[in-house]
């Protein structure tokens, strides 16, 4: 069989249908059941739930063409919204983040990607001096507001606007799922940190994305977009971070619960598309809470960089 001529992927554009979506975490769900996490009861529930999907003419209408947008203008968008409560990924990352941090004294620290400055405020609060770079002008606005002291630098995670072996600790939080490669800027990282220096990285889970947890976004036009969300493995950071002699001092993957005892409604609606994929979880419930149930929200990673042997070690 000639996969090629049968799979088509065109650059740049990405299809979206709200019965795929469905359909899919009811996949998802039967899997789950089917290497024993679930009963016969639970998977003909979800089988009778397909038929019903399939049926439904609110999930029978046509999709959205979604374009693919770069950060700088994908976060253009996002930056007015970007605090607003939310975002769950925060409460989940900042008290794993704030714990490894709390054990390293005050020194000079990086915020790479650092967003609105949510972490750069952090690190102030801390008693660090802190440098924040992003690559985005309207983050950066933002976080000059929220962090006026701060050193904020307009700069690419491929090439870091800070010298060599210049700072104590590099954070980088929930920005590596847009780049295709790991390799570059774990470079710099390594690059711009002292001995002894610490790297901590938090990162969308590749589960997560898997299941739909991609930034989106409307252009001024009112177009749909979509931020790019790669799916890295643990392996993936590793591959990147070992050969540069980083050590790793901790991983965390934060699992979620989910509900599979919940009933579909007896209306479908699937909301407008900004609001997928989450509306569209409410139209089966079971089989959202049996998909998400377990699954990673993120991977958090503490690295070290070796100190000489005669330094003092924290």
């Amino acid at each position: 069989m000639n996969f090629g001529a049968r799979c088509r992927y065109v650059a740049g554009v990405i299809y979206q249908h709200p019965l795929a979506y469905t359909l899919g975490l009811e996949g998802a769900a039967l899997l789950r059941a089917f290497a024993g996490d679930y009963d016969r009861d639970f998977a003909e529930a979800r089988i009778r739930e397909i038929r019903r999907l399939l049926d439904d003419p609110a999930l029978n209408e046509e999709g959205v063409t979604a374009e693919r947008v770069d950060t700088i203008s994908g976060y253009q968008v996002w930056s007015a919204t970007y605090d607003q409560p939310g975002n769950g990924l925060f409460a989940i990352e900042e008290p794993i983040v704030h714990d490894i941090l709390g054990s390293v004294p005050p020194g000079v620290a990086l915020d790479a990607a650092c967003g609105t400055g949510r972490y750069t405020g952090y690190l102030a609060a801390q008693g660090h001096q802190v440098i924040g770079v992003d690559s985005s002008p309207d983050m950066l606005a933002r976080a000059r507001d929220r962090v006026p002291a701060a050193d904020l630098r307009q700069g690419d995670l491929h090439d870091l606007p800070v010298p060599d072996g210049h700072v104590d600790i590099v954070v980088c939080a929930l920005a590596l799922t847009h780049l295709t490669d790991l390799t570059p800027p774990i470079t710099e990282f390594a690059r711009v940190l002292r001995p002894g220096g610490h790297l901590v990285i938090t990162d969308v889970h590749h589960e997560l994305v898997a299941l739909g947890s991609v930034p989106r976004i409307r252009s001024t036009d009112g177009d749909p977009g979509l931020l790019p969300a790669y799916r890295h493995r643990p392996s993936d950071y590793l591959r990147a971070a070992l050969p540069l002699g980083l050590q790793v001092q901790r991983c965390e993957e934060p699992r979620m619960t989910g509900d599979a005892n919940r009933d579909m409604p007896e209306k479908i609606t699937t909301g407008p598309w900004d609001l997928w994929p989450w509306s569209l979880q409410d139209i089966v419930p079971a089989a959202t809470g049996a998909a998400w149930n377990g699954t990673p929200s993120q991977i958090i990673w503490h690295f070290r960089k070796p100190a000489p042997l005669h330094a003092t070690q924290w």
